[in-house]
């Protein structure tokens, strides 16, 4: 039997075992060709509150369970991310639209988010205090107890994992909701990896839902930590709904990151840069190249070079065919992208390339003519579609880059690093990256924007989890007990 058997998994959650959820079952399609893949659990409200209900009760155990035991279950998940890697490929492909290559990129991410995670746990847990007092001062760290995770459908695998591993190696019991459009990809894929690698039962909960499911979780008095990652606009209204309850709510939301590209850069280094920063995964990525800020000697010659590489780029179903970019996920969100087309260029913009598309598939988009109230350049777009203006020195760029509600990443391109980094340290961003573009990730790497981008790095490596999933606790002890004046 195979990592990802139909048997196991066809129409269930896992949630103290593979079982039947309140909602029945939702069928999974392929956005290329529209064909049902299978189907799985769908869970409701009530299904989110006995999955907390069960992860409160596991938890101690685990947290008492000692760290290296925790460690030995973590690095065995990461291996069984790596040798069931074909068959998880084979899903990300057909059911997110992933071509190859993003897919190989999750898949290297998840085992090292594991591999990290797994390293987390053995790792110091406090530090000594100095008192004035003759006594044993100390801040430790201690799980949260469970946490909530909710991830979207576009890197599925990778931006599921990355909050699971680390929570269930610090100690906690984890609900997961994922997509249910990427349900098995970016749920059933690493249920199924923390089974096999012999997680205790009740640790992990993994229920697909849709928008109910992910405010009980949000809700549940036995959920304190909150781990989304998925729209600016959804985040708000989790935010809102978390901060009543005064519960910890951490959040990775979109973004529209410029790329900004000096005069004295590589020009077809800087295209080839600007194209995959804005096309790989058909733009479905929250830090995908949203605005490309072109010095002004250089500007035409850059829209030129981008535009040819558009049109030639290929378009198509990425299981049967060798392709550099496949369908977006459904058509609410073909809509959206053609919505924000269209209108930049009712209002002015003109099309260099693209503009179109077939079913799902849309093609690579160049807009130039674009002001900064065009709809494609001032707001996230979350398709293929690079928007480019042009600016005429230093202070211009940073003003155009910083003209935004969001700063998740920032890319620059120039032959001078340290002119780039001066003018980066003007642009405010949670991630920056000079002489790449704006799209990359690390598991050892601190992660998140600032602004309508989230708050701030609670992903990624090191520190960043071990702040995001555990509370810190001040202990004293001394050999007897103290006298006071009555």
């Amino acid at each position: 039997m195979t990592l990802l058997d139909e048997k196991i998994w066809t129409g269930l959650v896992y949630s103290d075992g593979w079982s039947r959820s309140q909602l029945g079952d939702n069928p999974i399609f392929e956005p290329a060709t529209g064909h049902e893949l299978g189907r799985a659990g769908i869970a409701g409200p009530a299904d989110i509150a006995a999955a907390a209900e069960r992860a409160k009760r596991a938890q101690p155990a685990w947290a008492a369970t000692p760290a290296e035991q925790r460690a030995a279950i973590l690095r065995r998940a990461g291996q069984l991310f790596e040798e069931n890697a074909a068959e998880i490929r084979e899903w990300m492909v057909r059911e997110s639209g992933s071509v190859p290559g993003k897919a190989d990129f999750e898949l290297h991410l998840a085992p090292q988010a594991c591999y990290e995670a797994a390293a987390l746990a053995t790792q110091p847990y406090g530090e000594l205090l100095r008192s004035d007092r003759p006594r044993l001062s100390m801040a430790r760290r201690i799980p949260v107890g469970v946490v909530g995770v909710i991830a979207p459908f576009n890197a599925p695998l990778v931006l599921g994992v990355r909050s699971v591993a680390p929570a269930l190696a610090l100690g906690n019991a984890v609900v997961f909701k994922p997509d249910p459009r990427t349900a098995v990809c970016g749920g059933v894929a690493i249920a199924r990896v923390f089974e096999e690698a012999g997680l205790p039962s009740g640790l992990l909960h993994m229920v697909p839902g849709a928008v109910d499911a992910g405010e009980a979780l949000v809700a549940d008095p036995n959920v304190p930590v909150i781990s989304f990652t998925g729209s600016t606009a959804a985040g708000r209204r989790i935010a809102e709904a978390g901060g009543r309850l005064l519960k910890r709510i951490h959040l990775e939301l979109g973004g529209n990151s410029a790329l900004v590209i000096l005069d004295d850069a590589d020009l077809d280094l800087a295209v080839s840069a600007g194209a995959w920063g804005s096309f790989l995964h058909q733009g479905q990525i929250c830090m995908t190249t949203g605005r490309h800020l072109v010095q002004a000697g250089i500007a035409d010659a850059y829209i030129e070079k981008l535009a040819e590489k558009a049109a030639l780029l290929p378009v198509g179903d990425p299981y049967t065919s060798q392709v550099a970019l496949g369908p977006l996920i459904d058509e609410v969100q073909r809509d959206k992208v053609h919505a924000l087309v269209t209108s930049s260029v009712e209002q002015g913009a003109t099309l260099a390339a693209g503009g179109d598309f077939d079913g799902l598939f849309y093609r690579p988009t160049v807009l130039t003519g674009v002001t900064t109230d065009s709809p494609a350049y001032a707001h996230e777009v979350f398709g293929p579609v690079a928007p480019v203006m042009a600016f005429h020195d230093l202070d211009e760029a940073a003003a155009l880059a910083a003209d935004t509600e969001y700063g998740l990443s920032l890319g620059i391109l120039t032959r001078d690093a340290l002119k780039g980094l001066a003018l980066a340290e003007r642009i405010p961003s949670g991630i920056v990256h000079i002489n790449d573009q704006t799209v990359d990730d690390e598991m050892v790497a601190p992660f998140g924007g600032v602004g309508a981008s989230g708050t701030g790095s609670r992903f990624g490596g090191g520190r960043a989890n071990a702040d995001a999933f555990t509370h810190t606790q001040w202990v004293t002890v001394q050999g007897d007990i103290a006298g006071y004046p009555f």
